[in-house]
């Protein structure tokens, strides 16, 4: 069976079959809530992430950031206590208010806003992924409209694609909407001294790195790309007898000797391209699953998603911008020129510089989000990758699954242990930007 059909069980449907999805049980004849349609949506969009080829962690950030701000939006108007994110975001104006006289239905909004924003931000997807958001389409909104009459239908599909149109037509101008070769620059000289950032892979396509003006884009809450500086990472030395050397060493040491608990730490959090959600998705996962178990109003899993969304892609943004700036080699470069040629880390090393880690700059700043949310010592199970035949995991705190994290990419022979917590570090500082932000649906 394709995967994506397996994955997203489109069943006799072709979609998620709403019974089916963990923290929904809705009768045949149901007619799925507001909730219903984010959940939904979301897990389908989980598996579109999975599915198509450009979405590396910095481009399935981006899809979080403005699906979470589109959602918000659309259910923002008018509605107090929340407030739009318009004039908080850099260039983002309100959309254009729906008609006080023309009743609109919020599933039915919500709906509309997810079928245009998936076709703008998944239109690249495969086959299989075309085919499951059109029949998410027709399925899901032939049950959001049951029982409506036609006037609230036709009112609340119109303002849902004008919201999704409005945020579409912000995103264009972010520097990120344009993917060619999958990330790859067709042409990109490497900086050829001692130190800096060599191919680690075999093939053709990443000999150059990926995305390496990533860090150019235009951020959300940041109030610009290097509002979260680094310092630097540690001096380059081949000498024995330097701290390089001894971080070098220490990966090395560590991915010979790896327990069977840090072997699994690293595969849970390895989160691969094609292989899962990738990081951002993760995290995104686990915070569906906690509103879920909750059962929170539409209103408050849109403000949560869209924090997390905006959080994660100015993560990206800024690890991307340090990454580049500092352009750092890799463990496994070095320590097969150094240290031991037969070595291999055991996962493969992403193709892009070393310092920071993205996995540490973008849990430090979901955990700080979500202890805004949560509170501290807010302990949960993650599940998120139980599909992938994989154990849940459970944490006393968020802060305690973002350092486990980090830390995973040191197992993982990935990351040096300065790129770990001076990512955990820069997360920690883009994340308090998107706490910031004044929404009010989540209190």
């Amino acid at each position: 069976m394709d995967p994506l059909r397996r994955h997203i069980v489109l069943a006799g449907l072709v979609v998620p079959a709403v019974a089916a999805l963990p923290g929904l049980s809705l009768a045949e004849d149901q007619r799925p809530s507001p909730e219903d349609v984010i959940s939904t949506w979301y897990r389908l969009i989980f598996e579109l992430i999975r599915h198509t080829p450009t979405y590396s962690p910095p481009v399935a950030s981006r899809a979080f950031a403005y699906l979470g701000i589109t959602t918000y939006e659309a259910l923002a108007q008018g509605k107090e206590p929340m407030v739009s994110l318009a004039g908080q975001l850099p260039g983002l104006t309100a959309p254009p208010a729906p008609d006080p006289n023309a009743a609109c239905d919020e599933a039915v909004l919500l709906h509309a806003v997810y079928v245009e924003a998936t076709k703008n931000y998944f239109g690249n997807t495969g086959p299989s992924g075309q085919r499951a958001m059109q029949a998410m389409a027709t399925k899901l909104g032939a049950k959001v409209s049951a029982g409506l009459p036609q006037a609230t239908i036709d009112n609340s599909l119109a303002q849902g694609k004008v919201v999704a149109d409005h945020i579409l037509a912000w995103s264009q101008g972010d520097g990120g909407a344009v993917i060619e070769n999958m990330g790859f620059p067709l042409t990109f000289t490497p900086n050829k001294e001692p130190g800096h950032w060599k191919p680690t892979s075999t093939i053709a396509q990443q000999q150059a790195p990926l995305l390496p003006g990533w860090g150019k884009n235009r951020p959300f809450a940041m109030p610009s790309a290097d509002a979260c500086p680094l310092p630097p990472p540690t001096a380059f030395s081949e000498d024995k007898d330097s701290q390089f050397y001894a971080e070098a060493m220490e990966v090395y040491e560590a991915v010979r000797n790896l327990t069977p608990e840090q072997t699994a730490i690293a595969r849970f959090w390895s989160d691969d391209p094609m292989l899962s959600t990738t990081p951002p998705g993760h995290w995104a996962q686990i915070a569906l699953a906690l509103l879920e178990d909750e059962n929170a109003p539409a209103g408050r899993r849109a403000e949560v998603m869209a924090r997390l969304g905006i959080t994660v892609a100015d993560a990206f943004i800024a690890c991307w911008q340090s990454k580049y700036e500092y352009d750092t080699i890799r463990p496994v470069s070095y320590i097969k020129k150094n240290i031991d040629k037969t070595w291999e880390p055991l996962l493969i090393t992403p193709p892009f510089p070393e310092y920071p880690s993205g996995h540490s700059t973008q849990s430090g700043a979901t955990a700080t989000v979500l202890t805004a949310i949560w509170g501290d010592n807010f302990a949960f199970t993650d599940g998120s990758h139980t599909d992938d035949n994989l154990p849940e995991r459970s944490f006393k705190s968020f802060w305690e699954a973002a350092n486990e994290a980090g830390i995973s990419r040191l197992y993982g022979g990935i990351h040096f242990r300065p790129a770990i917590e001076q990512g955990l570090e820069q997360g920690r500082c883009v994340g308090a930007f998107a706490v910031a932000l004044k929404m009010g649906a989540q209190a």
